[in-house]
């Protein structure tokens, strides 16, 4: 029970490897604020959390794109729990399959508003929600902040370069950055960038010098172990779990 007492917010929960996670975590005994734009989904997941013991969950919908609505999932949170241990900030992805862009399109073709909404999503709504967490962390002079990268925000993508350049400013400068000035306050951010995983059937056809791709609860575990007491004296950094993925080129 590592979180037993302790609380998460967890953000794209209602599916993959944020829902994988608040399971994880309330399995631990911590209590976790689900958030997510679907409000359906979210509301299955909640129920099927606190069925299973453990700690507790809530579900609070939120556009993570728009501030306002960022800084009131927040609020709700520490209304809900009393204080804010750990955020993850799993809502994203990239925006021209989200968004359904025909694979012919090529990099000029792609109409800017999807590009728009995938720095939104993968980026700015990372730094927006560390903003507002960090204030009920420093008041409580302690607190985990875990961004969500990718081995595309490393290696680059010839199409994607709105997915490759947000993850890549979360990896590096966003986390590095809270890491500075959360630590006189005893707040710790890491981030931590998957190659392929198993989240879609696809993901098998990615090369990497393990053969295959990661499960999603070999990310989830280092996740979670990022945010223990195990890892008190780690922070800035950004672990690639991409099976040796970027050693090479393929």
């Amino acid at each position: 029970m590592e979180f037993q007492g302790k609380s998460a917010l967890i953000t794209g929960a209602a599916s993959g490897m944020g829902l994988l996670c608040s399971r994880c975590y309330a399995a631990q005994g911590g209590s976790v604020a689900m958030v997510d734009i679907n409000a359906e989904a979210l509301g299955r997941c909640v129920e099927e959390i606190n069925a299973q013991g453990g700690g507790k969950a809530v579900g609070i919908v939120c556009d993570v794109r728009d501030f306002k609505q960022v800084c009131e999932t927040v609020q709700k949170t520490v209304a809900a729990f009393g204080r804010i241990d750990l955020l993850v900030n799993f809502a994203g992805g990239a925006a021209t399959r989200i968004q359904k862009v025909p694979p012919e399109l090529e990099f000029p073709e792609v109409p800017i508003e999807v590009y728009d909404w995938g720095l939104d999503v993968n980026l700015r709504a990372q730094l927006y929600f560390a903003h507002e967490v960090m204030k009920p962390m420093r008041a409580q002079k302690s607190g985990v902040i875990i961004n969500i990268g990718s081995a595309s925000g490393e290696a680059g993508s010839e199409r994607d370069m709105d997915y490759a350049a947000a993850k890549s400013g979360a990896m590096y400068g966003l986390t590095r950055s809270l890491a500075i000035y959360g630590a006189k306050y005893g707040v710790r951010c890491c981030c931590v960038s998957p190659g392929p995983v198993l989240t879609r059937p696809d993901m098998v056809k990615i090369k990497t010098l393990m053969g295959r791709a990661a499960d999603p609860q070999e990310v989830i575990d280092t996740v979670l172990f990022l945010a223990s007491d195990q890892s008190s004296f780690t922070t800035g950094v950004n672990l690639f779990i991409d099976g040796g993925r970027l050693l090479r080129r393929w």
